[in-house]
């Protein structure tokens, strides 16, 4: 609904209704990874690994847990679970009416890796993340058993460095179809229910994408935003006037594709050009966490802990 809930790296965890706060609570303990919400609980993770999670209602401690490591990522919330991927790499699913772990899944890992803060995403009865080595895996989310395994992208090179071809951002869900970047790697699409492969191309990122009925936006690793035909992965424009400015991963409201910087500054392109239509300074540090919707509005998080609403018009 309207309501936003924020974490900070300090153990502050707050409810905010239309710029308001309702409540807020300390944890008890440092923060690493953000918030993660069904609008019923509220869950957290900690350097050490401890799942935290809260009602939403008054931000009382419901219960608590312990992943295998530490916690990066926002934990998913759906279909009476929390599901936590820890800086390990491993996806644990807990009841999220006692914390009671369910099951685990782990797959074998590469020598290196890039740190991982996207959460998994849960659509339906099937949770999608992605992997190093750029595997996306789609688990199913009653007994953690592998559904299917896409190639995002091959490690390709001689060094360690040189094979870094990882999953960094969450995937995104449109109708039938999954999407998924790679870190030197790919941008691919598969089908939801068999993980075939639609189609992929070339690209590099590790911030991420966004996707509507007919179009996928990617931020690539120089900073330039990308659309691409969602049914044939065909570039459709490029706006790469943003270059080097650590740009965010994209967010669509009311035609507009909005990126936020490392100036703290949110600029919004036409969705069907690449044009610029309007920018908006926050506070002048940099945003780090994803855009986020919020009915018509877009979320802005910053480094100096700022919140903002934005409207898109």
């Amino acid at each position: 609904g309207a309501s936003v809930f924020a974490a900070g790296r300090d153990g502050s965890l707050v409810r905010v209704d239309d710029g308001k706060v309702v409540w807020k609570v300390n944890a008890g303990q440092p923060l690493s990874g953000g918030v993660g919400t069904d609008g019923n609980l509220v869950a957290v993770g900690s350097p050490k690994g401890d799942l935290l999670v809260f009602s939403a209602a008054d931000g009382k401690l419901a219960w608590k847990a312990k992943a295998t490591s530490e916690i990066l990522a926002p934990p998913a919330i759906g279909d009476g679970m929390v599901v936590v991927r820890s800086g390990d790499n491993r996806l644990a699913a807990y009841d999220a009416a006692d914390g009671k772990r369910k099951w685990l899944f782990q797959r074998p890992l590469p020598a290196l890796s890039l740190r991982v803060t996207a959460p998994p995403v849960i659509d339906g009865k099937l949770v999608f993340t992605g992997f190093p080595g750029g595997k996306l895996v789609a688990v199913s989310l009653a007994n953690g058993a592998a559904v299917w395994e896409g190639t995002v992208a091959l490690p390709k090179g001689t060094t360690e460095l040189e094979r870094v071809a990882d999953i960094t951002s969450s995937p995104v869900v449109s109708g039938k179809t999954v999407c998924a970047v790679a870190f030197q790697g790919r941008v691919a699409c598969f089908d939801l229910g068999s993980g075939n492969l639609v189609w992929a191309r070339d690209m590099s990122s590790s911030v991420g994408l966004a996707i509507d009925s007919r179009y996928l936006f990617v931020t690539d690793e120089k900073g330039a935003v990308n659309a691409l035909d969602l049914v044939s992965g065909a570039s459709l424009w490029k706006q790469d006037a943003l270059s080097l400015r650590r740009v965010s991963a994209p967010a669509l409201r009311r035609g507009l594709v909005a990126v936020a910087d490392v100036q703290g500054v949110v600029h919004f392109l036409n969705r069907d050009d690449g044009a610029f239509a309007a920018r908006i300074s926050t506070d002048g540090s940099p945003v780090m966490a994803p855009v986020q919707a919020l009915g018509q509005s877009l979320l802005i998080q910053t480094n100096k802990g700022g919140l903002f609403a934005i409207e898109a018009e």
